[in-house]
């Protein structure tokens, strides 16, 4: 017995309910402000640990700062595109 509940279309033939299964984005692993994040966080606590002149604080505010970027891109991202996932 299948799942999917049969309907009747105007002509009184049968037909299947179709769903869109689509993902809203892409994974965060698979886009390139993922790695262009990590590499600016390694690239400032590398800065950091090699400039005596750069506090330890202000160093993690930039990290955070850099994280921060990068958690609104992907909000961004995330809302101008349409989920089309129908869960029956």
């Amino acid at each position: 017995m299948s799942t999917r509940a049969a309907e009747r279309d105007y002509a009184g033939a049968r037909t299947q309910r179709r769903t869109a299964e689509w993902a809203e984005t892409k994974p965060s692993f698979m886009t390139t402000e993922f790695y262009a994040m990590i590499a600016a966080i390694v690239g400032t606590i590398i800065a950091g640990e090699s400039n005596g002149s750069w506090d330890d604080r202000w160093v993690w505010q930039v990290v955070a700062a850099i994280a921060i970027g990068y958690m609104v891109s992907r909000g961004l991202a995330k809302s101008g595109s349409a989920d089309r996932r129908d869960n029956d």
